[in-house]
């Protein structure tokens, strides 16, 4: 699914106005039907609506949805903002449409639903109640700078409230991409942001949480041109997108044809980091598996995977020396093998003279953090999985979050290397410089260990000759998608790693059902 930038939205507009020889006002229909039935099915009708609608067309929609609303016999109180004594040509239209509702249904009932407030100058705020629904369509996609004056006043009134509030496109006052400069007490803090045909870019922070709440995506039948006007680096991976990556396993497969991957992980005392990862790595569907470990992570290693190889370094608690990986697919490094003097100088080492796929992970990127320039030494096409501390190593620092994803695609096209930046929606980021946000993971995912099940997960993946982006983007879904299944049995607090190792399987049949 394209995430599409403000600008781009309207083209997807006119477009599908123009093949469908349909108008600005259909779409708006379209569109408010679409956000009234989702209220419909989630509120019932005893639902006092409080509507506070602005003078543009994210107006004219919460205009259309206070008519449906009423039109199912919910109570709607309707407050539009016309400060200044224009409003969008699609907002009027759906003023007047609900005002003629609004008299026929009294006409024919003698009563009506719908108290209806044009605030043209002073405005006397409704008492907004626990049980009340805010429908917030103040502002959407077309804002340009941040909210102030009496519109800012009323966001902060709405937000220091306790109703339930539901945006519609966007919570007003947020910039679809960048909000670097705007302010953020002056954005409406909404519970549910239901938002039309493409999420917004913006969704995808952190920071933007209170904002947007839950958010969902209502198609409503846009059509995209597929041209440059909307070609975009930004998507969101969808089960449908995996499920067409996922091999089909010959019937004459054997350990030989389904990959030999190596794995360098795990001091002394690391030995946890080493079998998650390792173990997730065979539950992948590997065939074989050889493990670089120290001399003291031996006995343990050979207890908890006993189906892996060791390779024994010549250090009896650390990695300390490279070795001859050529005869091996692919090859990750990191999950706790720590950062002492010998493993620094081994890790340039190995991670230069290796030619076959290769996942760097964990202390070799606090490595690489501690020596920048060694980054000019990545083979082209690497895979780096760092999480944010990890990250800011490389990047340094940044002031949100989109500033972290733009440097992380700078990076990632300058040194033409894969970068997956690890998270909630974890962002695999390409050479190319394009971004895939993952739509699996929950938040029983942030525990110790989880990262280096994902590095197995992607290690597997190479080995078994997926491409990197392939790799990449599958094994970020499987990772998540393994977590969802068991945080489904588990709950989020008792979910740990070895969880996630162990519903691996079953996330790989969830994708081969469809």
């Amino acid at each position: 699914m394209k995430i599409l930038s403000a600008a781009q939205l309207k083209a997807v507009d006119a477009y599908t106005i123009e093949k469908e020889l349909a108008s600005s006002t259909n779409l708006m229909e379209r569109a408010s039907r679409a956000v009234a039935d989702k209220i419909r099915s989630r509120w019932t009708i005893d639902t006092p609506m409080k509507v506070f609608a602005g003078p543009g067309n994210n107006g004219g929609d919460a205009l259309a949805i206070a008519r449906m609303l009423s039109e199912a016999n919910y109570k709607v109180y309707v407050y539009l903002f016309n400060t200044s004594g224009r409003l969008s040509p699609d907002c009027q239209l759906n003023k007047q449409r609900l005002l003629d509702f609004q008299n026929v249904k009294k006409d024919m009932m003698g009563v009506h639903n719908v108290e209806f407030t044009e605030v043209t100058s002073q405005f006397t705020p409704p008492k907004l109640e626990e049980g009340d629904l805010i429908i917030d369509g103040l502002f959407g996609t077309g804002l340009s700078r941040p909210l102030n004056g009496g519109f800012a006043s009323v966001v902060k009134y709405i937000n220091a409230s306790p109703a339930t509030v539901v945006s519609i496109d966007v919570p007003s006052g947020l910039m679809c991409e960048d909000n670097t400069y705007n302010v953020m007490n002056h954005i409406v803090k909404a519970n549910y942001t239901y938002t039309i045909q493409y999420p917004k870019l913006a969704f995808f922070f952190p920071e933007n949480e209170p904002y947007v709440g839950n958010w969902e995506v209502l198609d409503i039948g846009l059509l995209d041109p597929g041209t440059e006007e909307t070609a975009t680096f930004y998507n969101f991976t969808e089960k449908k997108d995996m499920v067409a990556m996922l091999k089909t396993r010959s019937k004459f497969a054997h350990k030989g044809t389904m990959g030999h991957a190596v794995l360098i992980a795990g001091k002394k005392g690391m030995a946890g980091a080493a079998i998650l990862s390792a173990r997730a790595c065979m539950r992948s569907g590997l065939g074989k598996l050889t493990i670089r470990v120290p001399e003291s992570n031996v006995r343990i290693m050979q207890e908890a995977v006993p189906e892996a190889v060791l390779n024994i370094d010549v250090d009896a608690n650390c990695f300390s020396q490279s070795f001859d990986t050529s005869e091996f697919d692919a090859m990750a490094i990191g999950p706790g093998i720590g950062t002492s003097a010998y493993t620094v100088q081994a890790f340039i080492e190995q991670v230069s003279m290796t030619k076959c796929a290769m996942v760097i992970d964990a202390d070799a990127l606090n490595i690489l953090g501690s020596h920048r320039g060694w980054i000019n030494q990545l083979p082209r096409h690497c895979i780096l999985t760092p999480h944010k501390k990890e990250l800011f190593g490389l990047i340094s620092t940044t002031r949100n979050s989109y500033e972290e994803l733009e440097r992380t695609r700078e990076l990632a096209v300058r040194q033409r290397i894969f970068i997956l930046i690890k998270g909630a929606y974890s962002a695999v980021v390409t050479p190319l410089g394009n971004v895939y946000f993952n739509s699996t993971g929950n938040p029983g995912m942030a525990t110790a260990g989880a990262g280096d099940v994902l590095t197995g997960v992607i290690l597997s993946l190479l080995a078994q000759a997926y491409e990197p982006e392939v790799a990449l983007r599958l094994g970020v879904y499987l990772h998540g998608l393994a977590g969802d299944l068991a945080a489904e049995d588990l709950s989020y607090e008792g979910l740990i790693s070895t969880d996630i190792v162990n519903y691996l399987p079953k996330a790989f049949k969830e994708l081969r059902r469809v």
